[in-house]
């Protein structure tokens, strides 16, 4: 989707990029989001170097908003409302650097919001966040196969966020978050 003068760009790492998308598509002011992968040091990496390792890249989602909709501040709740915070060897099933959550900040006052989003989680929750906050890097869509996959094949999605455990340790979390 091209984006157009009104709208920003945000992006977010929280382990498996189906399971990311289908949180932020559809919300209010959210214009469109987009697989991939980001952070990493190969050109144009494709899903199967990703997720084999290597290539520093996490899986991740861009999130084309509109800021007079949807605040920053918005998205990190969902973000932050998708994720194990504590986790710092990937999310739920998937495991290694490629997994792992992250907010990639594109300016200071992303970062300043990222970092205070982060602190008051830590408060709430009694326990170390290790979510990694890093400067925007290149950002690589994944092929059009990945793309609102959670969509094209709902029941193989369902399956694998149940069988990934995702749904359950959300629900724990969100039971320490009141």
């Amino acid at each position: 989707m091209a984006q157009d003068v009104a709208s920003r760009t945000a992006v977010f790492a929280g382990g498996c990029f189906w399971c990311m998308e289908s949180e932020f598509q559809g919300q209010p002011g959210v214009m469109d989001v987009v697989s991939g992968f980001t952070g990493g040091h190969v050109d144009d990496p494709t899903y199967e170097q990703v997720s084999a390792g290597g290539t520093g890249h996490r899986e991740a989602v861009e999130v084309i908003y509109d800021p007079a909709k949807v605040s920053y501040d918005k998205l990190l709740e969902i973000f932050w409302g998708n994720i194990d915070p504590m986790d710092a060897t990937g999310q739920f099933c998937d495991k290694g650097e490629q997994y792992k959550a992250a907010i990639f900040v594109g300016d200071e006052n992303e970062r300043r919001a990222a970092e205070a989003s982060a602190a008051a989680l830590q408060k709430k929750l009694g326990q170390q966040v290790v979510t990694d906050i890093l400067p925007k890097a290149k950002f690589w869509p994944a092929g059009a196969e990945h793309q609102d996959y959670f969509e094209k094949h709902a029941f193989q999605y369902q399956l694998y966020r149940a069988g990934c455990g995702r749904d359950a340790r959300l629900r724990q979390l969100k039971t320490k978050m009141k």
